[in-house]
């Protein structure tokens, strides 16, 4: 396939993540359970335990209490497929192989290469049992970027971010095995496959309770299509009005194959998938306890981006980003920082919180450093594990970059309290930066560059720095 070149006009590198040397497995019992939660186009101010005020989420909030709030974590990036790709590869946009939504017809998305070295791959070095259920986005069936092909043991799930828009999907991928849904054939919708997908991450969990496992949980919601199951909707509709009508695709070759069929109470339908999605915490956090293995295991729960407008969503109505400026494809703070909450009792203070700046690309060195791996060689990310348990000197980041190619190009740096955005970067290279100071003004509404020529021409020179040629995929965003 050929390969797309970057509209940034900067040097070509490519930069392939692989380790320094191979680790020997490590099947020590004290190693710990890793489960990675993540939602799906949720925004910061989407929990309760975050501000949300509209609608609760009792068992996120319970995580919160049990764990650490992380008020300052960022995502890869504004979109799914590259803001995985950081989260996989510990690199940022700038460095990252995949860094937009480029889909491979007719199912999936442009496939991260054998060369790159990813998280799984850095566990299952050291003894762990894999395994991702929900939405992939990384590389169509069979391909390099399969999750099989890139450390994963077990994959249940949507392969394809497209097909993921649908809760009543007619099929779903087992490894490579295509699972039917006869019941949601045609029109049919008689099972809602989160709820399949839950089933499964639960029964994995359960079958390998005595050793230790990483369990990555992609979960499709609340992504649109806003649908959720009658018994859940029953107990929201008329409770949010005036609801918020949205006219989709409900027929022809379009339906279920993309494009989101209608909704007639979009409000209602979104709070009804947030409860299934908080229910669905509630469920992994008391299946540990039920196994044992609770003050063996770490949880991390977060969002792969911000709030989207798509499929008849409303995050104004629902203030889903806080105080936050911004949506998803936007590089400002409503776009790219996300709610996180780390749980493990006895190891993370309870009802804790930190404002320790850290982003996707530093859960690999993260983990590595907590299980005593080998650091790959040429990351972005720094650990953060002397936040998460309290011990330690922690490391800050010189700076944060992200990079999108779709809307004309848009960057953003973030170091320190300073952070500058770009938009339309790709049309007018030399434009000026935004700056804004997040500790006086989170809603970016106040532009400082004019003021700050010093640090203007420092992110500048961040910006020249900051990234390497790859491929770019810049059209078909999910």
């Amino acid at each position: 396939m050929k390969f797309l070149n970057s509209l940034f006009f900067l040097p070509v590198l490519f930069i392939a993540c692989t380790p320094a040397e191979e680790a020997p497995a490590n099947d020590s019992p004290s190693l710990p359970n890793i489960i990675f939660i993540l939602a799906d186009d949720l925004g910061y101010g989407d929990l309760s335990s975050f501000g949300q005020t509209n609608f609760q989420t009792p068992n996120l909030d319970r995580m919160a209490a049990e764990g650490m709030k992380l008020l300052q974590h960022y995502s890869g990036s504004t979109v799914c497929a590259p803001s995985r790709s950081a989260l996989m590869t510990g690199l940022h946009t700038g460095h990252t192989f995949v860094r937009g939504n480029k889909e491979v017809r007719p199912e999936g998305q442009y496939p991260l290469p054998d060369s790159i070295f990813t998280l799984p791959e850095l566990l299952k070095q050291q003894g762990y049992v894999t395994a991702a259920f929900g939405k992939w986005g990384l590389g169509f069936p069979g391909s390099e970027g399969d999750p099989n092909n890139q450390g994963f043991d077990q994959f249940v799930g949507y392969n394809c971010q497209r097909l993921a828009h649908h809760y009543y999907p007619r099929y779903l991928w087992d490894n490579q095995e295509k699972v039917i849904f006869e019941e949601n054939q045609g029109f049919d919708k008689g099972n809602f496959v989160p709820n399949y997908i839950q089933e499964r991450s639960l029964a994995f969990m359960e079958a390998h309770q005595d050793e230790p496992f990483f369990l990555f949980v992609p979960t499709p919601i609340p992504h649109a299509e806003l649908i959720a199951p009658d018994s859940i909707m029953d107990k929201y509709r008329g409770k949010y009005l005036p609801e918020h009508v949205y006219e989709g695709y409900d027929e022809g070759e379009k339906y279920r194959n993309g494009p989101y069929e209608s909704q007639q109470e979009s409000h209602a339908a979104f709070v009804a998938m947030i409860e299934i999605l908080d229910r669905h915490v509630g469920q992994i956090m008391d299946k540990v306890t039920e196994l044992g293995i609770e003050d063996n295991t770490l949880i991390i729960f977060s969002s792969d981006n911000g709030p989207h407008l798509e499929g008849g969503a409303d995050p104004d109505y629902f203030d889903s980003n806080g105080p936050l400026k911004g949506y998803k494809r936007d590089l400002y703070e409503g776009g790219i920082r996300v709610p996180t909450i780390a749980r493990w009792p006895g190891k993370i203070k309870a009802g804790s919180s930190s404002n320790h700046i850290s982003a996707f690309w530093d859960l690999m060195p993260t983990l590595a450093e907590l299980i005593g791996a080998k650091v790959p060689e040429g990351l972005d990310g720094i650990s953060f594990l002397p936040t998460l348990l309290g011990e330690g000197q922690q490391q800050v980041h010189p700076y944060l970059y992200w990079e999108f190619h779709e809307r004309g190009g848009r960057i953003a740096i973030r170091k320190g309290d300073w952070k500058a955005v770009k938009y339309n970067h790709l049309k007018e290279p030399e434009a000026p930066f935004e700056l804004y100071n997040l500790a006086e003004d989170i809603g970016e509404t106040n532009n400082l560059a004019p003021m700050h020529p010093d640090i203007m021409e420092e992110m500048n020179t961040i910006l020249k720095g900051a990234r390497t040629e790859s491929e770019v995929f810049r059209f078909g965003a999910r």
